[in-house]
């Protein structure tokens, strides 16, 4: 999360020129889903110019942690008055029957804002508990750019990105993690697909060996760690096998107290992304298909 050491400055968001610089015009009324950064990267780097604006003009917010909220919106705008605003606590302590009530200022015309700690809110999240009040109330739910973890590690897999399946956290128990593995494993292979899942972060190399002891040696694996991080970013896609020998050699970073997410495929294509260790780039297949 955000290091109060290591702060970077967030370049200012001009005001119109028919209001004074220290009025902000709220954003019209909706439920903003605002993405929070990942790593110490620059805000101005991650997030949009736009994201900013809109967070300056809120003044209502579901949060799932209180601290790390407040630090989040003095870093988007240091002049910010954080005694004005109003927060709530979204958690796994939250009485939820309280979620409806949080949303009153919606109901009157107001703006209000949704944070996780990190990355897009409402995804593997419990801000999605007060998405779903806002839905079923027929209330606008706005969700703003910003960086997924999940989407960004999908993009740099070079696994299927037409299907794919997000997981969250596998069981703790050996026997049912190691039973959810090879039911993961065995659902890609079958619907060629990529699967998707996180794990507590000082689990993390215990989750790589498991891995590679448990799924086949062709099968592909990529693990990515701390996504934006201008310094320690790392993402890396290789086999099973390859990444025992690596595991065996000592030639795996430590992953743990890092965030990080895997993936897994063993699908149709298998064969097409081991050959990516050994083909030249003008050997593959190429596709007139534009996304």
């Amino acid at each position: 999360m955000d290091n109060p050491e290591s702060r970077h400055s967030i370049p200012a968001i001009p005001d119109t020129a028919d209001r004074p610089a220290d009025v902000v015009a709220p954003p019209a009324a909706a439920l903003y889903l605002i993405p929070v950064g990942m790593s110490e990267a620059p805000y101005a780097d991650v997030l949009p110019a736009g994201n900013l604006a809109i967070v300056r003009g809120i003044r209502h917010f579901i949060v799932e942690n209180l601290r790390n909220a407040r630090r989040f919106l003095k870093r988007c705008d240091p002049g910010a008055d954080i005694s004005a605003m109003t927060f709530h606590e979204l958690n796994r302590h939250t009485d939820l029957s309280e979620v409806a009530g949080w949303l009153e200022p919606l109901r009157r015309g107001e703006p209000m804002g949704v944070m996780s700690d990190a990355g897009c809110p409402a995804v593997a999240d419990p801000g999605a508990i007060a998405v779903a009040v806002a839905q079923r109330e027929g209330l606008t739910v706005r969700p703003l750019v910003g960086p997924s973890s999940i989407l960004m590690a999908l993009m740099a897999s070079g696994f299927n990105g037409q299907g794919f399946s997000f997981h969250g956290y596998l069981p703790v128990s050996d026997s049912d993690r190691g039973a959810a593995i090879h039911r993961l494993e065995s659902e890609s292979r079958r619907h060629d697909m990529t699967q998707i899942f996180i794990e507590t972060p000082y689990r993390n190399d215990r989750m790589l060996r498991v891995l590679a002891d448990t799924l086949s040696p062709t099968t592909m694996l990529c693990v990515a760690a701390d996504i934006t991080d201008p310094r320690r970013e790392s993402i890396r896609t290789c086999s099973i096998l390859r990444w025992r020998t690596m595991i065996a050699a000592g030639e795996v970073e430590s992953l743990d107290k890092r965030p990080a997410i895997f993936l897994i495929y063993a699908g149709a294509g298998e064969s097409v992304h081991q050959s990516k260790e050994k083909t030249p780039v003008g050997h593959r297949h190429k596709s007139s298909r534009r996304r």
